[in-house]
């Protein structure tokens, strides 16, 4: 399983919706806070200040920790990449270890296997092509596993070859699934609802709050609903760190330099 959204689409789409709503709900507080203003005088916004605070600060600790979480798990992506590359960088060298005679073959299905895991993540914005990849790095693990058995079974190795290669090949093949497991773990959606939900009550209130005032303060406005739109936008993008604008395909250089090492 790989991503299946492209949130270059879907985090735009929510950010413009966002802003959108914000600016409707800007003018449609204002709309009623005159109203209620017409109808009861200033006493009816008396009780709304401490009522739209308590609303602001709920929604700046939901901004808090959805973006915590976001770039917690864009670092621990980080570092399951480097990870990946050292489990490889150590299986591979443990290959010395097995007989001769077996060693060319098992290291040339290695050489195959590191390229194809670098295809998948390269390939990840095309799904069609990411899962082709990542279902052949899949047989390439049952591959070298087969060879692996094979080669610790032939004379001519290291006495504890098996004790010794065999581990390390299973973390080689378990933090592949933790890396694709990795890119399914995302908040529930109804936190970023409820996210979008508070941004757009904040708006309804600051509007009811302003009736007030004669004019109405754009650049305030549309500077407020900018900012939340983009901020929304920013930790959907940090959910999906493969397609978006925020990116983490930099990392996947250490997967590279393995693979240039191996001769």
């Amino acid at each position: 399983m790989l991503e299946i959204i492209n949130p270059a689409a879907i985090g735009g789409g929510v950010g413009a919706a966002t802003f959108a709503g914000i600016l409707a709900a800007l003018a449609i507080g204002r709309w009623i806070g005159r109203r209620m203003l017409a109808k009861y005088g200033p006493v009816a916004s008396s009780s709304i200040g401490s009522l739209e605070a308590a609303v602001f600060a709920l929604l700046g600790l939901l901004i808090a920790f959805t973006f915590s979480g976001g770039l917690t798990r864009f670092d621990q992506r980080r570092a399951q990449a480097v990870q990946e590359a050292n489990a490889i960088g150590t299986a591979y060298l443990r290959i010395d270890l097995l007989a001769p005679s077996m060693q060319p073959g098992l290291r040339k299905t290695f050489r195959d296997y590191v390229d194809s895991r670098i295809a998948t993540y390269r390939n990840i914005a095309d799904l069609t092509s990411a899962r082709a990849e990542l279902a052949r790095s899949q047989d390439l693990q049952t591959e070298i596993w087969r060879q692996a058995i094979e080669a610790t079974r032939a004379s001519g190795g290291h006495p504890q070859a098996a004790i010794l290669v065999l581990p390390a090949l299973n973390d080689m093949f378990d933090i592949t699934t933790v890396r694709v497991t990795a890119t399914q773990i995302h908040p529930p959606l109804i936190i970023y609802a409820m996210l979008i939900a508070l941004a757009i009550a904040s708006a309804l209130l600051a509007g009811y709050q302003s009736a007030g005032e004669k004019a109405i303060d754009w650049v305030h406005q549309i500077g407020f609903a900018a900012i939340i739109a983009f901020t929304v936008y920013v930790i959907l993008d940090l959910e999906y760190p493969r397609l978006g604008l925020i990116r983490i395909d930099a990392i996947d250089q250490v997967l590279v330099n393995v693979r240039s090492g191996m001769k």
